[in-house]
């Protein structure tokens, strides 16, 4: 399945710069507003040194890593639901994404405009969901309206969807994101799928800083505040510079380990915002090995056997007969499959199987 993330914030926090980095494009960055006018789109590879190792033993052909689709959408402003700045095509923009990645500049710089004039990230990301809540209650009163006709008719399905409509309205009233609403049941989980509400989306906010704060272990106070911001909202909060990271991108990889040293890096932190975007709506990685190729599915933890089969075909779900199964680690200390099977080390799995993170299958099917 393919994950898909919009990223958003006010305009000027470095969201274009992130993108930049991310997909080693070169999407217009400028100091001012509005600079993104069409959604950019980037597909990124999941960093992954698994496949690297699994190819050491088979040498395949092709190594297929799983990737993350970027979208970088313009700036939107206080008033946007309402038509402000570029208004609500970007709204409707990141209703097709799984996922937001909501970058908030946490960097003084009088040299970089902010649209509101001051750095305050709390008032910055409330601003962002303050729109992404309005525009989900025009949503929901407009569904309402549709679904009344249908419920004054007895229709029970219809009935029971203008309750939870109603509930939503109420507590996207309070200023509460449609994400926690508490539903009663799998239908209403369905239906409240279906709706593609923007404050049901699940939030990654990047904490945008300058190089200075970078190379410190110690967050500063704007940093900070925004990582108690998402922990209260139950989102999760991570801290690149985002100027940097587009220099990193644009290395050669021999050069980069020495950049990375240099600010004291473990690792780009662009791994960090891809390995986030890929644990934020819960998927895990499963591998098909082979001379041909080693590839990389994404598959949403707890699938089972058949359903992780459907990833690549769905022949392979629908004829499913059994998956044979182990793990990455085992292949990669024994040193080949071969030495698996005369250990009894792979396993025959059915159709309740729940795959592991890291495992490797290959399926048998019949259509």
């Amino acid at each position: 399945m393919a994950l898909q993330c919009g990223i958003v914030g006010l305009p000027n926090v470095g969201k274009s710069t992130l993108f930049n980095a991310l997909t080693e494009s070169s999407v217009p960055a400028e100091n001012y507003p509005f600079c993104t006018i069409e959604p950019h789109m980037g597909i990124v590879e999941l960093p992954d040194k698994r496949l690297k190792e699994l190819s050491a033993i088979y040498n395949p052909e092709k190594i297929l890593p799983a990737t993350v689709e970027f979208t970088d959408i313009a700036g939107l402003v206080r008033g946007a639901s309402q038509g402000e700045g570029l208004g609500n095509q970007f709204l409707g923009q990141i209703r097709q994404t799984a996922a937001i990645i909501h970058v908030v500049r946490c960097f003084e710089d009088e040299n970089v405009t902010h649209v509101d004039g001051s750095v305050d990230p709390i008032r910055d990301a409330e601003t962002i969901e303050t729109e992404l809540l309005l525009a989900d209650l025009d949503t929901l009163e407009k569904r309402i309206r549709k679904t009344e006709k249908a419920a004054r008719s007895g229709e029970k399905l219809a009935i029971k969807e203008l309750d939870l409509l109603n509930r939503l309205i109420h507590h996207c009233n309070d200023g509460h994101r449609a994400r926690t609403l508490k539903v009663n049941d799998d239908d209403e989980k369905n239906f409240l799928h279906t709706l593609h509400l923007l404050s049901g989306k699940p939030i990654l906010y990047v904490a945008n800083v300058d190089e200075a704060e970078i190379m410190q272990n110690d967050r500063n106070k704007h940093v900070q505040a925004l990582f108690d911001f998402a922990e209260k909202e139950g989102n999760t909060a991570i801290r690149i510079c985002a100027s940097i990271e587009q220099e990193i991108a644009i290395l050669p990889e021999d050069e980069k380990e020495m950049f990375l040293a240099e600010y004291n890096l473990p690792e780009p932190g662009l791994n960090k915002v891809i390995h986030a975007s890929f644990n934020l709506l819960g998927l895990q990685t499963y591998f098909t090995c082979g001379e041909k190729e080693v590839r990389a599915w994404t598959i949403p933890i707890g699938s089972t056997a058949p359903k992780a089969a459907g990833e690549i075909h769905t022949d392979f779900e629908r004829g499913f007969i059994k998956a044979e199964t182990f793990h990455y680690k085992d292949v990669l200390e024994h040193g080949s499959e071969k030495a698996l099977t005369e250990l009894g080390l792979i396993r025959q799995e059915g159709k309740q199987y729940v795959v592991k993170d890291g495992d490797c299958i290959f399926f048998k099917f019949n259509v």
